[in-house]
């Protein structure tokens, strides 16, 4: 059985949304699979945003983030949950990731060397995208530039491999049945922990 931990990037906690069925589905999978889950919404914590390099590479965790921080370590797989908002991931997800992802912690340096080791090696990804879009269009047209950052110059830059896609386009305009067979295929892969 395998640590699961969902961090779902949803900002707006104030209602349901279909990252938050996802999850949910994802969530359930696992569990009737018997494997270990934790869960992070970041929509729920509360952090200031990081305004200098300083005060990312010296500056301390805000204490509300040390438990995210915790599950991030404890976990062999994680599943980020996000809508695409102006081509990217929502600013407080962005912003909740340079928190956590700090020198110490994502990776650790060597004398004159800070990214000797990264510090989040061994543990795997699957990045599940909405986006009113097509996702055809996302991947082909845009190139999914924002992926491609987020899976290279985060996951990748702490060691996290390998990270798969899950990206569902067209959510404004998605049937009943399409939603039914979303919500089964993630349930299946949280019952295979991918």
């Amino acid at each position: 059985m395998s640590r699961l931990l969902i961090i779902q990037g949803h900002p707006d906690s104030s209602a349901p949304h279909l990252c938050h069925a996802l999850a949910d589905a994802y969530a359930s999978g696992a569990l009737d699979a018997g494997h270990e889950l934790r869960r992070v919404e970041v929509a729920q914590l509360d952090f200031p945003l990081l305004r200098s390099q300083t005060e990312w590479q010296q500056g301390t965790l805000p204490v509300g983030l040390q438990e995210a921080q915790d599950a991030i370590a404890w976990c062999q797989h994680l599943l980020i949950v996000f809508p695409l908002w102006l081509g990217d991931m929502p600013a407080l997800l962005k912003g909740f990731l340079e928190q956590v992802a700090r020198p110490g912690f994502a990776f650790h340096s060597e004398g004159n060397n800070m990214l000797a080791k990264k510090g989040l090696a061994g543990r795997s990804a699957r990045v599940l995208v909405t986006m009113g879009m097509p996702a055809a269009l996302y991947r082909y047209y845009f190139r999914a530039h924002s992926l491609k950052s987020l899976e290279r110059n985060i996951l990748g830059f702490v060691g996290i491999a390998p990270v798969h896609e899950t990206l569902v386009g067209g959510v404004e305009g998605l049937s009943e049945a399409a939603r039914k067979k979303w919500l089964a295929r993630l349930r299946k892969l949280g019952s295979e922990a991918a």
